[in-house]
């Protein structure tokens, strides 16, 4: 099923309604829209190419759409730049790590700290104590408290990609965007990324909006999840909605 959705979306966190982006004369998204809801766990899907990550850009304000809008807890954003986003509460992660190679755990950590609008954890700041604690209870809940001191080059990529998670809870989001949480890591890494996420989005109470290729893992993970095709809004629905959605199976899940 294609979700219409009406003007008043009181619970949604993130609104994307009839959003188009093309790059010269390639078009990216085509009139995309989606809801994700405060509290929940959302996936994105779909095959290579398909325009997953320029929507993910374009929600996190990374470049400008052609047309739509994008609403952020109520507010546009669409014309918001990425900084002012993420001190908004909305924080992204890419395919490929973004960490600081040179630093240990604990360093990129503290480092990582926005300047978030009433948070003033900073390495440098004034309660570099109080940073440093929280850098590595987090390190704990992912699960690299014993790695804590190493430097995060020399970590694995899986813990590498545990490293940026951590660094993204640094943050305090209230969203977290990840981009193929999973990809490239090894499947004993897999499950314990998954708990951690899981328990991200329960005990912390973080939203989560999840690309991933990993069928077992989207299907397993999100409660909701959109496919895209060629740009377009193809479908969207439960899990066990979309196994069974032939459109769904013939444009992606038959392909891999």
């Amino acid at each position: 099923m294609i979700l219409v959705m009406g003007e008043n979306m009181s619970n949604s966190l993130i609104s994307v309604k009839n959003v188009s982006k093309a790059y010269g004369g390639v078009k990216a998204n085509i009139d995309i829209s989606l809801s994700v809801e405060k509290g929940s766990i959302t996936g994105i899907i779909g095959p290579n190419g398909c325009g997953k990550t320029t929507l993910f850009n374009s929600i996190v304000g990374y470049h400008p759409i052609d047309n739509g809008s994008i609403k952020f807890d109520g507010q546009e954003i669409s014309k918001i730049r990425v900084g002012d986003i993420a001190r908004l509460g909305m924080i992204r992660t890419f395919q490929q790590t973004r960490i600081y190679g040179k630093m240990n755990c604990v360093e990129n950590m503290q480092i990582s700290v926005s300047q978030r609008a009433g948070a003033d954890f900073s390495m440098f700041g004034n309660r570099k104590g109080e940073s440093r604690d929280r850098a590595e209870h987090l390190l704990e809940f992912v699960g690299l408290h014993s790695k804590r001191h190493l430097i995060s080059g020399d970590l694995s990529f899986g813990q590498q990609k545990l490293l940026e998670f951590a660094m993204a809870l640094m943050n305090e989001p209230k969203v977290l965007l990840l981009d193929e949480p999973t990809a490239g890591i090894n499947p004993t890494l897999i499950n314990g990324l998954i708990d951690r996420l899981r328990r991200a989005n329960e005990e912390l109470g973080i939203t989560l909006c999840v690309i991933e290729h990993n069928m077992r893992v989207i299907m397993n993970l999100a409660s909701h999840i959109y496919c895209l095709s060629n740009g377009k809004m193809l479908a969207d629905g439960k899990p066990g909605e979309l196994q069974n959605d032939q459109r769904v199976i013939d444009a992606y899940l038959g392909g891999h």
